[in-house]
């Protein structure tokens, strides 16, 4: 039998019963829809008789505690009252499997006439949101690998030893780099005082490519997928300029509601290697030759 279907009936009568909780009406599933949930987790949409729901899940011990730190990150994002997210409905484990039930969002096919400006307006509010450090009150996840949040006052130190330097140990101890770009690493650290200038420690999604974000059946956006921590909002922009890029409008409407600071443009490279670095863990291939490019670049 497919794993979809036999995990439709394990979690259907539990599942059923958290939502009648949650709503305080007599519920009923009437059918799990399956959605598209990425390489990590499967998903689905709950047709319910008190409207949709969406659920995905995966392995518990493979991912212990993933959900239930991107069900922070959205609360996070969400008390910000600046971006839309979907409200979490529950986030628990029946067994080995890991779930996360969320606010369904209706995907519209045609984004609003401007979508794009208030898209950097809202994520620009977002980004208003400040702490003392860099981090986060918790490690997350970036896609299946954790991400370490450690506090840091330094954002330049916070970058290299919670960003940069745990991708490095995980390539090197799966022999993906040789000494040779390892050295490079260690050239391009002794000069990031220099080419990246101080900023408060802002809210960020985390990991803000195109496929982490929606557009609603209204037309409005939606971030989703979060690895939430407090960091140079350049992070961010970066990560939205790795896989083709988002509209111009988008970076012109942000800019004009949050500033960036000069010469944010020639920085963006050197934010890309985190990601960079994280897609070598995963995927390997020709993303090594891109991360090696971006240090020939500035060493």
């Amino acid at each position: 039998m497919n794993k979809n279907i036999v995990l439709r009936h394990q979690l259907s009568d539990f599942v059923e019963k958290i939502l009648q909780q949650k709503i305080q009406a007599d519920l009923e599933i009437k059918e799990f829809l399956p959605e598209y949930g990425g390489d990590i987790n499967t998903s689905f949409k709950i047709i319910t008789t008190h409207g949709d729901f969406f659920m995905k899940t995966n392995d518990a011990l493979l991912y212990p505690g993933m959900f239930r730190k991107e069900a922070k990150g959205l609360e996070t994002i969400r008390l910000t009252e600046t971006i839309y997210v979907p409200e979490t409905i529950q986030v628990g484990k029946l067994d080995n499997v890991a779930f996360l039930i969320l606010e369904y969002i209706e995907k519209g096919r045609n984004k609003d006439n401007r979508f794009w400006e208030t898209f950097g307006q809202q994520l620009a509010e977002m980004h208003r949101h400040t702490n003392q450090y860099y981090g986060f009150d918790t490690d997350n996840y970036i896609g299946t690998l954790v991400q370490s949040n450690q506090k840091d006052s330094s954002w330049v130190n916070f970058f290299i030893e919670q960003r940069l330097k745990p991708q490095i140990r995980l390539a090197t101890n799966r022999k993906k780099f040789d000494k040779k770009i390892l050295s490079k690493f260690e050239k391009l650290f002794t000069k990031l005082y220099q080419f990246l200038p101080d900023e408060l420690p802002h809210l960020l999604h985390g990991d803000l490519w195109s496929g982490n974000f929606l557009t609603s059946a209204q037309g409005f956006p939606v971030l989703i997928d979060p690895a939430v921590y407090y960091g140079h909002r350049e992070m961010d922009l970066a990560m939205t300029k790795l896989f083709g890029g988002f509209d111009n409008r988008f970076y012109e409407a942000y800019n004009e509601a949050f500033p960036l600071l000069s010469g944010w443009q020639e920085r963006v490279p050197i934010y890309q290697l985190y990601p960079l670095l994280v897609h070598v863990n995963l995927f390997g291939g020709s993303y090594i030759h891109s991360v090696n490019k971006i240090l020939d670049r500035y060493i």
